[in-house]
C-alpha cells in the first residue's frame, strides 16, 4: 500500500512539473495559428493588424441592417471592422463580391451546421462584438452580408467602393 501511495505521488509530481511545458506548447500552437493568410481574394487579403490605416465600426441588429451599410475605401487601405451585433440572434459580416456571398449562402442553406472561419467573415454572438482586418489591394464594387438563414434574403447585405490608388 506504501507503495502505491508513492507512485501516486510521483505520478503527481511529474504531472505538475509538465504541465507549465504543455501549456507553454499550447500557447505557441495558438500564436502559431494567428499568422496572416496569404490568400489573395478579388476583394483583397487579410490584412497586417501593425499596418492598420484605418477603423470601421459597423453595427448589425435584427431589423436585418448594417450600420453603415454602404463604406468608401482606396485602394491598399488596410481596415480595421469592429462589428458589433445589437441583436438577439446570431449574425455575421461576411465580404465578398455578390456572386460569391449567393453561392456561399446557397452552400450555407444545403449545409446549415457548417462552420468555417476565414479571415474575411466575423461571426458575432448576440451582444458581442468581433475584429475583422481586411487590405482591399484591388480597385472595385464589393460586398459584405450576413449568411444566417434568412438574413441575406431579408436584405442585410452592405456595399464597399474600393477607389484606385
Amino acid at each position: 500500500m506504501k507503495q502505491l501511495n508513492l507512485i501516486s505521488i510521483v505520478l503527481a509530481a511529474v504531472c505538475a512539473a509538465a504541465a507549465p511545458a504543455v501549456l507553454a506548447h499550447e500557447g505557441a500552437a495558438h500564436k502559431e495559428a494567428a499568422t496572416i493568410s496569404p490568400d489573395e481574394h478579388d476583394f483583397g487579403r487579410q490584412g497586417d493588424p501593425a499596418k492598420v490605416t484605418r477603423e470601421i465600426k459597423i453595427d448589425m441588429s435584427d431589423a436585418m441592417r448594417f450600420t453603415p451599410s454602404n463604406l468608401t475605401v482606396r485602394q491598399g487601405e488596410t481596415i480595421r471592422f469592429v462589428v458589433s451585433n445589437k441583436g438577439g440572434a446570431l449574425h455575421e459580416m461576411v465580404l465578398g463580391s455578390m456572386a460569391q456571398l449567393k453561392a456561399h449562402g446557397a452552400m450555407m442553406r444545403e449545409h446549415p451546421g457548417m462552420e468555417h472561419d476565414d479571415p474575411y467573415m466575423a461571426h458575432v454572438k448576440p451582444g458581442g462584438q468581433q475584429q475583422m482586418v481586411w487590405q482591399f489591394t484591388k480597385a472595385g464594387e464589393f460586398n459584405f452580408a450576413c449568411l444566417a438563414p434568412g438574413h441575406f434574403e431579408a436584405g442585410m447585405i452592405g456595399k464597399i467602393r474600393v477607389s484606385a490608388k
